[in-house]
């Protein structure tokens, strides 16, 4: 998901005190519009993890996104460390979104011959090299040197912004959603759109930490891939599943 700048909507009742009798109609359309998108996802009346059984603590009050109210550790009470955290989680959710997909990919193309996720980096030292989708020519990668070296650069760069939350060039820009150049598609112009899409980055970056644990314990477990486990489990339920792997902690 495309990093965007970070926007406050206008609250109803400022709102309303600016527009006039003549747009009362926009207005309410405009309201109705919210509580169904990106307005059910914050404030009291959010989805909470138990339900209507939940007490929130308090400063877990809805102010965002992916706030289900719990924390019952009580690990965020300190702004700052709250603050911290939620950066840790979004970044990390950004990665594992980015590898769950790289280790789907690889075992669904015909291109590189389904080969798992876990194997794929080995092929950088054969002759042929890494051809990135199985597209011959497209990105070749024969040098686990060169390619260590691109990353060092761009990820100095990236990382740098994010740690000191400035860079020339891309000053005044939210160091965790930055926006600008982060955001070419302009997902973010729209202050409602861009609240509704924090909380989906959030809820499918969560869902992608499980499944890269899930994914990391399945390679351990069974020596296959997702896809590869997906396809074994579907063609006999009963005799393939977490069940027969239970006591099970090598690979084949």
């Amino acid at each position: 998901m495309a990093c965007a700048m970070l926007s406050s909507s206008l609250s109803t009742q400022s709102l309303a005190g600016r527009v006039a009798p003549s747009t009362g109609r926009t207005l309410r359309a405009r309201v109705v519009t919210q509580a169904k998108g990106a307005g059910q996802w914050y404030g009291p009346d959010r989805p909470k993890w138990l339900g209507n059984f939940t007490e929130a603590p308090s400063h877990l009050n809805g102010e965002f996104p992916g706030d289900y109210g719990w924390d019952t550790a009580g690990l965020s009470t300190d702004p700052e460390t709250f603050a911290r955290y939620r950066e840790i989680e979004t970044i990390h959710s950004r990665w594992a979104m980015l590898g769950a997909l790289g280790c789907v990919v690889p075992e669904l193309l015909d291109g590189t011959n389904h080969i798992p996720w876990f194997k794929a980096g080995e092929l950088i030292f054969e002759k042929r090299g890494i051809q990135y989708l199985g597209v011959n020519g497209f990105i070749n990668a024969h040098s686990i040197i060169a390619t260590l070296i691109v990353q060092v650069i761009l990820m100095s760069w990236v990382e740098g912004y994010r740690a000191s939350g400035e860079v020339k060039g891309l000053e005044g820009l939210d160091k965790l959603h930055p926006g600008g150049p982060f955001d070419p598609l302009g997902l973010a112009d729209d202050p409602d759109s861009f609240s509704e899409l924090k909380v989906k980055e959030i809820k499918n970056g969560r869902l992608a930490m499980f499944s890269m644990l899930r994914f990391f314990v399945q390679a351990i477990v069974t020596g296959k891939g997702p896809v590869q486990n997906l396809n074994d489990h579907l063609s006999s339920p009963g005799a393939v599943n977490a069940f027969n792997f239970a006591t099970k902690f090598t690979p084949e």
